[in-house]
């Protein structure tokens, strides 16, 4: 099996930290987004995984070696594509065509879930859903009284489901979808100004492909601060146990560390309360500060900082008092200089 991950999108709602890193590198738990969700599939699919196929934007040859090590480490080929212009879900596939052969798993990389489920191989393909509050913003399913689905609708006007489509797929046949991504774009068929996804699988729908669904039970979104921040406060819950265990290399004094935390290589705290719920990324430091429910990357310090709901990203500086903050790569922000 292969898994094509379309990330092509730098992630403007996740400013300024999408601005030096791709939003699908960002850190949750101490590993990047699209590297936890990659495992999270080779988890349900059940077998070995052959390739990974990465669909990016310019982002460099370190991210693309990064991306490369994440395939590695699942004992698969790691293939770099690129979009460089933003077409559209199908469009993004397509810039994958020379490795869509076979079955494959579609997976776009602004999204962790949680599901218990096992792969149904046996259907054409399945669909991975989430019932939602607000179906409008998504493409959604509907079914017929056997569980197939019978309709895929585009971010629907008017309510036809409830079941959104969380951006995830397998498809027993890469090959008879890439016939009908190259058919509808060979004919310029758009949906919104875009080459849809959801239009080539309404079209292999109504010739006989029989889809059915992946129940998800938690879907966990990563499109802005706040959301990102709440993500990585479940996954930590999800991951408890194993979040128990910090490295050797930390090292912890006069504080409170409050479960679930993520604590990185080299990270020291002092004098501080950490937790619950967060997240320090490598080499950074910790003085004379409260932090919860917060994502704090590598090599940054942070003094008399009492901090809830925050991301402050990487090689930054925070020294102050602030109940919520956002603060970018490489930022230094002073409360305490004269």
């Amino acid at each position: 099996m292969k898994i094509i991950v379309p990330m092509a999108g730098r992630g403007s709602r996740l400013r300024p930290h999408t601005l030096t890193v791709p939003k699908p590198l960002i850190p949750i738990a101490g590993k990047p987004i699209v590297q936890r969700l990659v495992e999270d599939i080779a988890k349900v699919a059940g077998e070995n995984i052959e390739e990974v196929a990465f669909i990016i934007g310019d982002f460099g040859p370190e991210i693309e070696r990064s991306l490369i090590q994440i395939a590695e480490k699942l004992g698969a080929k790691g293939s770099i594509y690129y979009q460089n212009d933003p077409l559209g879900t199908a469009h993004a596939i397509k810039c994958a065509e020379q490795s869509m052969q076979g079955d494959i798993v579609i997976a776009f990389a602004d999204t962790l879930f949680r599901a218990d489920f096992q792969l149904d191989k046996n259907s054409d393909g399945v669909i991975w859903v989430k019932s939602v509050e607000d179906p409008s913003a998504f493409g959604v399913v509907k079914l017929d009284n056997y569980g197939f689905i019978t309709d895929f609708v585009e971010k629907p006007t008017t309510y036809v489901s409830d079941l959104a489509i969380i951006g995830i797929y397998y498809f027993n046949s890469a090959e008879k979808l890439m016939e009908e991504i190259n058919y509808i774009m060979d004919n310029d068929i758009k949906n919104g100004g875009e080459y849809q996804l959801t239009t080539a699988l309404e079209n292999l729908r109504s010739k006989g492909a029989k889809f059915t669904l992946g129940k998800v039970n938690d879907w966990m979104d990563c499109g802005n601060k706040n959301a990102t921040v709440e993500t990585n406060s479940k996954i930590l819950e999800y991951e408890r146990v194993e979040m128990m265990n910090h490295p050797a290399s930390a090292v912890i004094e006069n504080s409170l560390i409050i479960q679930p935390c993520f604590i990185g290589e080299n990270v020291k705290i002092s004098n501080s309360k950490v937790g619950p719920g967060v997240s320090l990324g490598n080499n950074t430091t910790v003085v004379n500060s409260n932090i919860e429910n917060s994502l704090i990357q590598e090599n940054t310090r942070i003094n008399h900082g009492n901090l809830s709901n925050s991301m402050i990203g990487n090689s930054a500086q925070y020294f102050g008092v602030a109940r919520e903050i956002s603060l970018g790569d490489y930022s230094v922000l002073d409360f305490l200089s004269k």
